[in-house]
C-alpha cells in the first residue's frame, strides 16, 4: 500500500491553555477560538500546559532506550501475552483498516488488577488489568506512570474548556469519566522506509475517545485531513502537545465537534520518528450522552459521520473492545477466539 499524496496547506492553530484560567475577557477569547477549532477539525497545538520539560525530556530519552533494547527483551512483554492488550508490538503487528502500521510501540493503560469475570460479565471487562513492564529497564514504569498522570490532568483540563466552548458546565462530561477514565498511553518508534514495507506509519483513522495528547520528538510525519479533503501537516513544535478530539465528542455533539481523520507517513530511509500518544477516554461502563447544544451551535451540527468498516457504538466498553480486536488480530485470536467465531 502507498499512502496517497494530496496538496497540503498551512499548519495547525496554536492555543495557550493558561488563557482558560486567565481574566474573564481572556478566557472568553480563548473559548471562542477553541470553539472554531473544534468545529473546523479538532486539532491544535497546545502551549502553557504546565508539564515539566525535564519529565518530557526523560520520557522521550527513556522511550528511545526501550526501543534500543535487544528484541528478545522487548518480546518478553509482547502484547500477545496480555488479554488486556498491554505490552510491546513489533513494527507491522498493529493494523489500521486491515493494513499494517509500520511502527513499534509499547501500550500501557490504567494500572489495575484484572476484573473478576463471570458468565454474564461483558467481554470488554477483560480489558481491565495490569500493564507489562520491561525487566531490563525498571525505570520505565515509574516514569511513564508519572507522565500518564500529567497528561491525564491536561486532557481533563482541555475537556473542561471544550465543555465551556459548547455552552455547557465545565464538568458536563465528568459523569462518564469519573472516578477513573481510560488512560491509554503509547510510546512509539517509526522506522525509516528502509525497514517499513509501505509509507503507512499509521493509516488514516479517527481517535475514539475524548481527546488525544500527542508528544512529538523531532521528525515530522503527522497529517490531518480536513472535511474537504485537504491535508494539513503537523510537524513537531518544541514545547507543545498536539491535541485532537475523538469520536466520543463527535457522537456527543451530533457532529458539531470534528473528530478528523489523520495519519502518519513513515519517515525516510535511515530516519527514525519517535512520539508519545495519550488517549483520554471515558469509563468503559459509560454510555455516550447526547449534549443539548445552544441553538446557535445546534444549527451547525453536521450529524455523525458513518464508516461502514468502523461502526461506532454509544456503549463505551463495546467501542474500546472493538477497537482493540480490530487493531491487534494476534491478541484477538489468542484471547478472544470465541468472540471472533461468533461474528
Amino acid at each position: 500500500m502507498t499512502v496517497h499524496t494530496t496538496p497540503v496547506e498551512a499548519s495547525l492553530p496554536t492555543l495557550d491553555l493558561s488563557r482558560f484560567h486567565a481574566s474573564p475577557d481572556e478566557r472568553q477569547a480563548f473559548i471562542s477560538e477553541l470553539r472554531s477549532v473544534l468545529h473546523d477539525h479538532g486539532f491544535f497545538y497546545l502551549t502553557s500546559h504546565g508539564v515539566d520539560p525535564k519529565l518530557i525530556e526523560d520520557v522521550v530519552a527513556t522511550a528511545k532506550r526501550f526501543f534500543s533494547l535487544p528484541l528478545e527483551e522487548k518480546l518478553k512483554i509482547e502484547m500477545v501475552k496480555s488479554p488486556h492488550f498491554r505490552g510491546y508490538n513489533r513494527a507491522g503487528q498493529e493494523r489500521t483498516r486491515g493494513e499494517q502500521d509500520w511502527r513499534e510501540q509499547l501500550d500501557i493503560n490504567t494500572e489495575d488488577a484484572p476484573a473478576e469475570i463471570g458468565p454474564d460479565t461483558p467481554a470488554w471487562r477483560r480489558l481491565q488489568g495490569p500493564n507489562q513492564w520491561p525487566e531490563a529497564l525498571p525505570e520505565l514504569k515509574p516514569l511513564l506512570l508519572a507522565y500518564q498522570a500529567e497528561v491525564t490532568r491536561i486532557g481533563i483540563d482541555v475537556l473542561k474548556a471544550i465543555a465551556v466552548a459548547l455552552g455547557q458546565p465545565e464538568n458536563v462530561f465528568a459523569d462518564i469519566y469519573q472516578p477513573q477514565p481510560s488512560q491509554l498511553l503509547k510510546i512509539i518508534r517509526y522506522p525509516g522506509r528502509d525497514v517499513a514495507e509501505t509509507d503507512q506509519g499509521v493509516g488514516a483513522h479517527k481517535d475514539g475517545g475524548f481527546v488525544t495528547v500527542l508528544l512529538q520528538d523531532t521528525t515530522p510525519g503527522l497529517r490531518v485531513r480536513t472535511e474537504d479533503g485537504v491535508w494539513i501537516e503537523a510537524p513537531p513544535v518544541p514545547g507543545t502537545f498536539v491535541i485532537n478530539t475523538g469520536e466520543l465528542l463527535e457522537l456527543a455533539t451530533n457532529g458539531f465537534v470534528r473528530a478528523d481523520v489523520h495519519d502518519v507517513i513513515a519517515p525516510p530511509a535511515g530516519v527514525e520518528r519517535f512520539s508519545v500518544a495519550f488517549f483520554l477516554g471515558s469509563r468503559p461502563d459509560a454510555t455516550i450522552p447526547f449534549i443539548e447544544l445552544p441553538e446557535d451551535l445546534k444549527r451547525a451540527e453536521r450529524g455523525i459521520s458513518v464508516d461502514p468498516l468502523n461502526p461506532i457504538f454509544r456503549e463505551v466498553g463495546q467501542n474500546q473492545l472493538k477497537s482493540r480486536l480490530r487493531s491487534h488480530p494476534d491478541v484477538a485470536r489468542a484471547h478472544y477466539a470465541e468472540l471472533l467465531a461468533s461474528e
